[in-house]
């Protein structure tokens, strides 16, 4: 830090000028007519990748998981070709999440969700991490349009100030935080390295084998043993709940959760909106307020299963089906069950569609599952708790070491990128 200080004291003593975004880059989006549909998507290998906010994890591109469009529909659009160097910054649903290029395993493209800025004039790297700063981001939010698919124009995104001081400071500050996200990448790893044996474990515990073999275990559909609840049920969510959403929780309101809001055993309460009390009330069946099971129903999320711990109330927003469980099961027993292969392989078949992927209800409801004695059920979860709790308890361990990086990462990240402004 004073080694920045310093830099910043003999090259800009005076302050940094501040740019617009669209200033500093050239924002491209797939045009409208050239957004493409479930005809133009291919199988791995007949086409490029079209990017889109799964690729981006962790702030940065993973190429695990890619939807391909046809070779014409990629170059179709020139101006939205993919190149190391730029940066995807997502528009729509998922809003703000943003990676720079560092590499492309083959041609790439981006889908309507993100926009490419390209022609970068300052230090690439150093404007990605302006963009993941709580400051862009907090003016991105002001600019977030309200309701089910939150959306940034682009003319917006574009007018949004960011300070370009000197290209030698950029590159220190960039030397500094790359220091920090090599570490927690490093720890990222070998966390995932933990993760693999979970599931390989819980899939050789959950296997259809293992069950066939014993007499004690009931195969039975999933709406034989839950209710099954989505936000379609009972109203009009365009004319009842968007207009009523709030940016601030108010004293009588409560969250409102969506896809983003859950990843397996992990649930995060933090949330862009709010319900009123007056609206919730409306509608008790999309209430969570007790343990349940949460399953993502449409695009790029589908088949994610959540575990609802109940320990707030919150409202039921996106493409979500929540599984409210009868007594006598085990609900962290059905998460493993779903969450595992067989589960994940099921979900796989009954899925539709490949450009906006969806599963019914009426699917969910059909699933078959093996349901051993409760006490069974409860032995399957203690010995899966154990393993879990090294890949998430937050209080130990690697995760524990990760998130307290993540926190120094963030905290100087916020310091680097605070500046005082040149005036003129």
């Amino acid at each position: 830090m004073s080694e920045i200080k310093k830099l910043i004291d003999r090259l800009c003593p005076d302050g940094v000028a501040f740019k617009k975004l669209g200033e500093v880059c050239e924002i491209k989006g797939r045009i409208g007519f050239r957004g493409y549909t479930r005809q133009d998507l291919v199988e791995e290998g007949m086409g490029a990748i079209s990017l889109s906010p799964s690729n981006i994890v962790n702030e940065e591109l993973k190429f695990e998981k890619c939807t391909y469009v046809s070779w014409e529909k990629y170059n179709e659009s020139p101006e939205i070709m993919a190149c190391v160097g730029d940066i995807v910054f997502t528009k729509t649903a998922s809003v703000g999440k943003t990676a720079l290029i560092k590499h492309l395993p083959k041609e790439a493209t981006i889908n309507p969700q993100l926009v490419l800025l390209k022609k970068i004039q300052c230090n690439p790297s150093f404007l990605s991490y302006v963009l993941k700063d709580n400051k862009f981001q907090s003016e991105v939010k002001k600019i977030t349009g309200v309701g089910s698919v939150p959306n940034v124009p682009q003319s917006s995104l574009s007018a949004i100030e960011i300070p370009v001081p000197p290209l030698e400071v950029q590159s220190k500050i960039v030397e500094i935080l790359d220091n920090f996200t090599e570490l927690e990448a490093e720890l990222e790893a070998e966390l995932e390295a933990r993760r693999k044996q979970y599931e390989y474990y819980r899939n050789q515990l959950l296997s259809i084998e293992n069950w066939n073999e014993r007499n004690n275990v009931s195969w039975i559909k999933l709406g034989e043993l839950a209710e099954l609840v989505t936000k379609q049920t009972g109203f009009d969510y365009t004319k009842t709940i968007k207009p009523s959403l709030l940016r601030n929780q108010e004293k009588d309101s409560i969250p409102y959760m969506q896809t983003k809001n859950f990843s397996g055993r992990v649930f995060d309460y933090n949330t862009d909106y709010y319900v009123p009390r007056n609206i919730v009330e409306q509608f008790p069946r999309i209430v969570l307020n007790k343990q349940c099971l949460l399953f993502s129903i449409v695009g790029a999320s589908i088949g994610n299963v959540g575990l609802f711990p109940g320990t707030k109330e919150c409202f039921l927003g996106g493409a979500i089906c929540v599984l409210k469980f009868k007594d006598g099961v085990n609900i962290a027993y059905i998460y493993e069950v779903m969450s595992s292969w067989y589960g994940q392989q099921m979900i796989k078949k009954y899925t539709k569609g490949l450009g906006q992927a969806t599963i019914t209800v009426e699917d969910i409801r059909n699933f078959v599952i093996p349901i051993p004695p409760l006490s069974e059920q409860e032995r399957i979860v203690s010995i899966l708790d154990r393993f879990e709790a090294l890949t998430t308890d937050l209080q130990s361990g690697l995760p524990a070491e990760i998130e307290a990086r993540r926190k120094q990462y963030e905290y100087y990240r916020e310091q680097l990128l605070t500046f005082k402004r040149k005036t003129a």
